[in-house]
């Protein structure tokens, strides 16, 4: 096994000094298991057959297949991997292993044999580079336009029950609503995923600073909306449209996805990508509840607000109102339906952005990363 040392996703791998280290925390490993471990990452991108870990892991020592599975069964559980959705650790049935994650070796010696042009290119794309938060933040604004246009179908559904005048029917109504509801989700998704990647999420070493990171995202991205939006109504209508959503509103669910991004990349400790999901989905929803009792507004709140300062617009959502007794979006309307808009945001960015980055520790993408890295030596 060729020396030096390794780093992957958060994870430093020394085989010299006999350890593998999680950020500052050592991973358990026996001796037996680092070396099967250190084989895999010192071949990146090759395939490791089984005759070669029973060459220079167990040196000779007969073995069953099973010792073999048993090994690499406990270090995809230690480094928080999955054989069916890989992340580390890719199975070629019938033939052996191969290490998959882009891996940076440190201290290579001059002697080293360079890896041949047709290994995998992953690592081309450095981790936390700005194509690798560029490639991630597109990801974050899909997922919000996505949101956005669920939103706004049922918005639209509810509003568009009432026909505006001069011809404008439902289906008008509808797909108003749908682009209005899509272009501030794909604003603010690619404001929070870019504030996440930043935070080191694109590294691999995401921690808290993820939750600070989408926080941060979100509350730029949820002032220049409102800015923007009080300006043109206010320059187009003589009037401003009131307190719409705006920093606050972005900063708290921001702060949701990014803890959705940390749950999904704490390596042993990770969480699948289900449960990442729902837990940034909960995290949304409770936030998108408490920003009504803040005094804030999410997209039916703002939609309502815009209704009620311009009287003639046949814009309402009373309807959502009546389902719980209210007159008009009262308080109970508008935390249930915060909720389940931040509940949605927040599920759909983080979704993207985990699928986007996993994408890229399989190697997906190579193509446009290399390009976007510069050429190849």
């Amino acid at each position: 096994m060729a020396p030096g040392r390794y780093r992957f996703e958060g994870f430093l791998l020394d085989p010299r000094d006999r350890q593998l280290r999680l950020h500052d925390t050592r991973v358990e490993l026996n001796a037996r298991y680092l070396d099967a471990l250190a084989l895999l990452v010192s071949e990146q991108g090759r395939l490791v057959s089984k005759d070669r870990f029973l060459e220079e892991v167990w040196r000779g020592v007969p073995v069953t297949d099973e010792a073999l599975t048993q090994c690499i069964r406990t270090l995809r559980r230690q480094l928080g991997d999955e054989a069916g959705r890989p992340r580390f650790i890719e199975t070629v049935p019938k033939h052996g292993y191969r290490f998959i994650a882009a891996v940076e070796r440190l201290d290579e010696e001059p002697a080293a044999t360079p890896a041949p042009a047709s290994a995998p290119p992953a690592a081309a794309a450095r981790a936390g580079s700005l194509p690798v938060i560029a490639f991630l933040s597109v990801a974050g604004m899909a997922g919000g336009g996505a949101a956005g246009v669920l939103g706004g179908l049922f918005y639209g559904f509810v509003g568009a029950s009432r026909p505006v005048q001069g011809g404008m029917g439902a289906a008008s109504v509808l797909l108003v609503l749908v682009c209005l509801t899509a272009l501030v989700g794909l604003i603010g998704g690619v404001g929070v995923a870019a504030g996440v990647a930043s935070s080191g999420f694109a590294s691999g070493r995401p921690g808290p600073w993820s939750i600070v990171g989408g926080a941060l995202g979100g509350m730029i991205v949820g002032a220049a909306v409102k800015l923007l939006g009080v300006d043109a109504f206010n320059l187009l209508f003589g009037q401003t449209p009131g307190d719409i959503t705006g920093a606050t509103e972005g900063a708290l669910l921001g702060a949701a996805v990014g803890l959705g991004a940390w749950l999904a990349s704490r390596g042993p400790r990770s969480l699948p990508l289900r449960r990442s999901v729902a837990a940034t989905a909960l995290a949304g929803g409770v936030a998108g509840a408490v920003i009504p009792l803040l005094g804030g507004r999410l997209m039916g709140g703002s939609l309502d607000q815009l209704a009620t300062r311009f009287p003639q617009s046949r814009l309402r959502l009373d309807q959502l109102g009546a389902l719980f007794g209210e007159t008009g979006l009262g308080p109970v309307s508008q935390i249930v339906t915060g909720a389940l808009e931040g509940a949605l945001f927040c599920a759909w960015v983080a979704a993207a952005m985990i699928l986007a980055r996993r994408s890229l520790s399989g190697g997906g993408w190579r193509a446009l990363l290399d390009s976007a890295s510069g050429p190849r030596s």
